[in-house]
């Protein structure tokens, strides 16, 4: 049967695998059973071979990995729900971990992500975004490459010892906002960010794997550490949607979805996020069920959720609300007033009164037609509830079909090195000029110790006297001579004018 068992009110409530990429909304307090109805629903889509991702904020869902415990409690809950093959059994895990280190590293690169969620990443104002679409620009006009934070560092570098020259060509750069945007790369590089950015880039097929008995592959991203940064993490999860929307082939409305994509703590998708990219997600949101992909929020309130995007969640499960407070007393309006009313519920009322392991639930029926709402008991999973421990994750790695594909970082010739090499090409001489000079050196050598040689012969050394030196003496010799005496007269006669006659 196409359909996922939910759980039981006066009747059992399926979820229609053929409406589950029309997205969904599970909410509720802490505490009050979110995070199994999470686990209870990955499983089911799971077992009808739908590959799915979940972010894994608190670390709890790691047990989906592990079978669970028998107890005389779970089966008399799976009896009361009308579940007649329920046994406690393990699901096929993929761990993924931005960090690498609870799971296969999940990567992009820089390029990828491109400039308006990396603006987001870094926190950027509206002139110092305007810069980081201006170095994108100049990557692109230039050839380079722009896979880690290492390029992109070198690419800011570029431009701020041509900034003149930049700014004549793109726009104006100012030397503060650069420095701001060079220094927004430091901080997230310390935040994780450096292993986030680099090759091999995740390859969205290896999200939407089955094993080899049909099973989709549930691809669990350890986000315990992730959620510290908080827009590190909703912007890897706008990133991904975007991929899965923009690479994805249009499969209009399948007997079951290609992927399911579930995302805890939504709220975080939405804090600070600007008009311009709400507005993308929203369409993202339209368009991505043509794809094949349901995506399912899960946090606290349901007005957590844009009123634009909760519009189109239509597969809801609610747990309690607590109505203390006036921002509770607002959301558990917003909760009653997004269900098909029951003539049989009153349901402001009965959403505070609901117990754990109990939820309002609503599904989408024939012609994608919502269900009324029925308060039911929410099937249990047959995986542990509760984490698995370091030792159990480590052999799931061990025995993921990824591999090592993705284990292991490549860093391929791009911006970062190439510049390098620019620089290296101005700092050193021209290899064939230094050849010739070689060259020239030589020549000039043998031309001095030919000199050498010659000045030797005429004015001698240290260890024997030249041809000068020799001549000179002899001429002083004959100068004491009677014919030297005459030539000395002679020449000295000639010298005064005067004559030697008497």
């Amino acid at each position: 049967m196409n359909t996922l068992l939910i759980g039981k009110g006066d009747q059992q409530v399926h979820l229609n695998l053929k409406y589950a990429n029309r997205h969904g909304l599970i909410a509720g307090a802490t505490g009050t059973g979110k995070t199994v109805s999470l686990m209870s629903l990955a499983e089911g889509f799971s077992r009808q071979g739908v590959p799915v991702f979940i972010t894994d904020v608190k670390g709890d869902i790691s047990g989906l990995a592990m079978a669970g415990t028998p107890s005389e409690k779970l089966l008399q809950r799976a009896a009361q729900i009308g579940i007649e093959d329920y046994h406690n059994e393990a699901n096929p895990v993929v761990l993924w971990d931005l960090a690498g280190i609870q799971g296969h590293p999940l990567r992009t690169t820089i390029s990828e992500i491109g400039p308006t969620l990396l603006s987001r990443i870094l926190e950027l104002n509206d002139t110092q975004s305007g810069i980081l679409d201006i170095v994108f620009q100049l990557a692109d006009d230039q050839g380079l490459l722009l896979l880690d934070l290492d390029d992109l560092r070198a690419m800011l570098a570029l431009v701020a010892e041509e900034r003149k020259e930049v700014s004549a060509k793109y726009g104006l750069i100012s030397a503060q906002s650069l420095a701001a945007i060079q220094r927004s790369v430091l901080g997230l590089e310390r935040d994780g960010g450096k292993d986030f950015f680099g090759e091999p880039a995740l390859q969205l097929e290896d999200l939407m794997r089955t094993n080899l008995q049909g099973r989709g592959i549930i691809n669990l991203l350890a986000a315990n550490k992730l959620i510290l940064t908080p827009r590190l993490y909703s912007s890897f999860l706008l990133w991904l949607l975007s991929e899965l929307f923009e690479n994805l082939p249009e499969v209009g409305d399948p007997e079951k979805p290609k992927l399911v994509f579930f995302i805890d703590e939504a709220h975080l998708l939405f804090e600070g996020c600007p008009p311009s990219l709400l507005k993308r997600v929203e369409q993202i949101m339209r368009l991505i069920r043509s794809k094949g992909v349901g995506v399912y929020f899960c946090s606290q309130f349901p007005d957590d959720v844009p009123g634009e995007i909760l519009g189109q969640l239509g597969n809801r499960i609610q747990h309690a609300l607590r109505a203390y407070t006036p921002r509770d007393q607002k959301a558990v309006k917003t909760a009653a007033e997004t269900f098909v009313p029951n003539p049989k519920l009153v349901v402001s009322e009965v959403i505070s009164q609901l117990g754990v392991g109990e939820a309002l639930v609503s599904m989408l029926a024939d012609k994608g037609v919502p269900t009324m709402v029925e308060r039911a008991l929410i099937a249990p999973p047959r995986c542990r509830m509760g984490p698995a421990t370091s030792e159990e994750l480590h052999q799931a790695r061990a025995q993921s079909p990824i591999g090592g594909k993705y284990d292991h970082a490549i860093n391929r010739e791009s911006a970062y090195e190439l510049l390098n090499q620019r620089r290296s090409g101005v700092a050193t001489s021209n290899p064939t000029s230094t050849a010739s000079d070689t060259a020239n050196d030589g020549q000039t050598g043998q031309k001095a110790e030919e000199q050498g040689w010659f000045s030797e012969l005429i004015f001698g050394n240290k260890r024997r006297q030249g041809l000068a030196e020799t001549l000179s003496k002899q001429a002083a010799r004959t100068v004491g001579s009677q014919l030297g005496k005459q030539i000395l007269r002679g020449i000295l006669g000639g010298m005064l004018g005067k004559s030697s006659r008497r």
